[in-house]
């Protein structure tokens, strides 16, 4: 395995450099500053603000209703805390359809208010326009291709892309993002030959959200992979700890000990 390069800061071009190399991708989503400064510390090379806030932190059901104002706040808090991992925003469902200018204008926001490093937006060759825009007007883009959540009502739900006759809408899909200028592309729930295809016949690298490993990186939600969440978990999680476990004990183990009295004691007390 080839080693890691020591990076005072993830660049785009350390992306690319990656790739090239062999080197593998880690980026895990956070939407504050305890956890990006805990993954940065820990050396993953990017932090997604995703619109998976809305399902972790805001209680949505879906994505679709997320916006803008409430992901500014939480891309700041990640991106005036990280000192070495590159930190991409998620340009939420409504902020990008409408065209180029519509796109531009809310990457400008983006950079300007969050002071994220890139934006990331969803669709492969129904983007394209938007992603080049962006990109001509030196902003990174991360595209995102395959099961689209912010499209989930109009795919029949949480749908595999890119099985059988559907590969050909997948590759067409990543060759125009790549035309377009996208720095990288995610590749959400693909089976993994077609990644593996994918990642073999573009030059920028693939970040695989449930793609198999036969991709340049690997991207999770971080309370999915931390056991924080409850419910179904998607397959392709795998589950590094219990957090929801270890918080629920304490948060047990507290109520008793106020309940008994024996907190707090007298060295826990001022005199």
């Amino acid at each position: 395995m080839p080693e890691q390069p020591v990076i005072k800061r993830v660049r785009t071009r350390h992306f690319q450099s990656a790739k090239e190399q062999g080197i593998k991708i880690t980026g895990l989503t956070s939407y504050d500053t305890l956890t990006a400064g805990i993954f940065d510390e820990s050396g993953i090379d990017f932090l997604l603000v995703g619109d998976s806030a809305g399902n972790a932190v805001l209680g949505y059901e879906t994505t679709v209703p997320v916006t803008v104002d409430e992901l500014i706040p939480l891309a700041r808090a990640v991106a005036t805390t990280v000192r070495r991992a590159f930190v991409v925003a998620d340009m939420p469902f409504g902020s990008y359809e409408s065209g180029p200018e519509e796109a531009l204008h809310t990457a400008f926001r983006f950079m300007k208010e969050a002071q994220a490093h890139a934006v990331k937006l969803e669709g492969g060759t129904r983007s394209a326009e938007q992603i080049r825009r962006i990109v001509e007007a030196g902003i990174p883009v991360m595209a995102h291709i395959g099961f689209t959540p912010q499209s989930e009502h109009g795919l029949g739900g949480h749908m595999i892309q890119g099985r059988g006759a559907g590969f050909e809408q997948l590759i067409a899909d990543a060759r125009a993002v790549e035309q377009a200028g996208a720095f990288a592309v995610v590749l959400e729930m693909v089976p993994a030959d077609a990644a593996a295809k994918v990642t073999a016949e573009l030059r920028i690298p693939t970040i695989g959200v449930g793609a198999g490993p036969d991709v340049d990186g690997q991207l999770l939600v971080w309370t999915d992979f931390a056991g924080f969440t409850a419910g179904r978990i998607p397959k392709f999680v795998r589950q590094y700890a219990d957090l929801r476990g270890v918080l629920a004990d304490a948060v047990t183990a507290f109520r008793a000990d106020v309940s008994s009295g024996s907190y707090p004691n007298a060295d826990e007390s001022y005199s």
